[in-house]
């Protein structure tokens, strides 16, 4: 193996080496705080998300664009992109909108299943959700989050 080979190997172990060392950071912690509707064109249903971004960590977290998909009964439902850029203060939060699409498919899917459950005598009761996002920025790749639940609309119903 060539001197040159060698460096271009030795590079990405020094650079693993290097991140290993690095002290650890909690995850973001990020959830659902608000959904507005904004105007959609032809089948699409478009929506204001809004996230809530904490920062447990004693760094502040710079971000340069957010990406963000919604799944509804394990299955895709909403995703949105956003040029917003700032930082998430340490060991504090800020809220972050994003708009979102719902294709007129992933509607007629979700409605489905709530009619079967209708149809099954279930009612809505509890609907999964996982929201999954990147918060782009420096370094490999920004931070990544991912925040699930379940929301109860048996409520609804009543």
């Amino acid at each position: 193996m060539t001197s040159r080979r060698r460096c271009l190997w030795a590079l990405p172990v020094a650079l693993l080496a290097g991140c290993a060392g690095l002290p650890g950071t909690d995850p973001l912690r990020v959830d659902l705080a608000g959904l507005e509707p904004l105007t959609g064109e032809g089948l699409e249903l478009r929506f204001a998300l809004q996230l809530r971004i904490q920062n447990p960590n004693d760094r502040p977290v710079a971000y340069d664009g957010v990406s963000l998909q919604l799944d509804l009964r394990g299955q895709d439902f909403a995703s949105g992109v956003a040029p917003l850029a700032g930082e998430v203060p340490r060991y504090g939060e800020t809220v972050l909108t994003v708009p979102v699409t719902v294709s007129g498919f992933a509607l007629a899917r979700q409605l489905v299943d709530v009619v079967r459950q209708g149809q099954s005598g279930q009612g809505l009761g509890k609907v999964s959700y996982v929201l999954r996002g990147k918060l782009g920025g420096p370094g490999f790749g920004g931070a990544r989050f991912e925040s699930s639940g379940e929301v109860d609309l048996s409520s609804i119903t009543r």
